[in-house]
């Protein structure tokens, strides 16, 4: 019994040594690993840099606006009648007065007739009426009379004349058609509209602004429109009128800008952006816009310093955002001219972290008026 005893206290003791040689090395490790990791030094991230400039950038007032043409109408009826002639297709150009469609006027033309045989009759009455006056030999209520038949008959036709001069329907003015809306043989009513008649050449531009910038605001500045049917190809015009009211609803005031538009790319109704160019510049903190991250709790750069061991360090720093214009972005506070920040690869860093500048594999130079290419 006592040496089973002694056998089991043994075993316990090598159990032990074995355990803490064990122990003795996990921790050996351990701490190695530690060392390690106080030590490891994490490999510079790539990034692009941008210099922090102060630039000049125009004042600009900016809107959405829609094209008007200068002269505009639907062309239609006045009378009612049975379409007989069109003298026009879809789209053409047309001269002012240039006959468009004729109605049937026969009935008015036979009417005519008969007006003219009861003015005939009327004025040789009127002549005996007079002679007769003249010797007294009929009463003055009964000369009066004959006038009174002779002018209503004159009146007779000059109304029948002018209900058959409206149905030949011509242009209004100089200008293109659009689509076609009536077809011979037709019966039109007052209003029936026939085609659309706009005038070419220059086209307005009516916008609205805040009554803020009523102050700024003169006839004659320059006015620049941009389209997305045409990218990359603005429009300028310049301003023609400022309303003299503000809308009670909105409190915005009414702008037209007259556009000159001799290749007709400007059609009424057309969407445009529209930036009132202000005739004083201002000095302006900007950026690339790819050098911001853009946060619900803040917007923020990474502004590259030197290092204690000579190298580069991202530090973040939180800024204040004004006005952005094609690739730049504005910085009213956060910045100073001077400073360099990341451009590029701004996603990849934390604070603190080291960085190498790769300018030379930068993606292209930021501009005010970027024009990408259209694929």
């Amino acid at each position: 019994m006592g040496k089973k005893i002694k056998q089991i206290g043994l075993a316990l003791v090598v159990v032990v040594i074995v355990a803490g040689a064990i122990g003795a090395v996990k921790a050996a490790q351990i701490g190695a690993m530690i060392e390690a990791g106080e030590a490891f030094v994490p490999p510079a991230i790539g990034v692009t840099t941008a210099e922090v400039d102060t630039a000049e950038w125009e004042s600009l007032t900016a809107a959405i606006g829609t094209a008007e043409a200068v002269q505009g109408v639907m062309v239609a009826s006045e009378v009612p009648g049975t379409v007989t002639d069109l003298r026009f297709d879809s789209g053409d150009m047309v001269e002012r007065g240039q006959v468009l469609a004729t109605l049937d006027a026969s009935t008015e033309r036979a009417q005519l007739a008969s007006a003219r045989a009861q003015l005939e009759l009327a004025e040789a009455t009127l002549r005996r009426s007079s002679t007769l006056a003249a010797s007294r030999a009929m009463a003055q209520a009964e000369l009066e009379q004959a006038q009174a038949q002779e002018a209503q008959a004159r009146a007779q036709i000059a109304g029948l004349r002018a209900t058959i001069a409206k149905k030949t329907i011509r242009a209004p003015f100089a200008g293109r058609l659009g689509i076609r809306q009536a077809n011979l043989g037709e019966i039109l009513q007052p209003g029936s509209p026939i085609v659309s008649l706009q005038s070419t050449g220059p086209i307005f531009v009516d916008f609205n602004v805040p009554e803020q910038a009523l102050p700024t605001l003169l006839v004659g500045m320059t006015v620049r429109a941009t389209s997305d049917t045409y990218p990359g190809e603005p429009f300028e015009g310049t301003i023609e009128t400022i309303d003299t009211a503000i809308d009670r609803a909105t409190r915005n005031v009414r702008v037209r800008a007259i556009f000159p538009d001799e290749r007709e790319r400007m059609r009424p109704g057309m969407f445009l952006q529209v930036q009132v160019v202000q005739p004083d510049r201002r000095e302006v903190l900007a950026v690339p816009n790819t050098a911001v991250l853009y946060a619900p709790y803040g917007d923020s750069v990474y502004v590259v310093e030197d290092d204690e061991n000579g190298g580069l360090v991202a530090k973040q720093s939180f800024v204040r955002l004004g006005e952005r214009r094609g690739d730049f972005v504005e910085v009213l506070e956060g910045l100073e001219s001077g400073q360099t920040v990341v451009s590029t690869g701004a996603f990849k860093l934390s604070n603190g972290a080291a960085v190498t500048i790769e300018n030379d594999v930068s993606p292209g130079d930021p501009s005010l008026e970027p024009e990408p290419e259209n694929r």
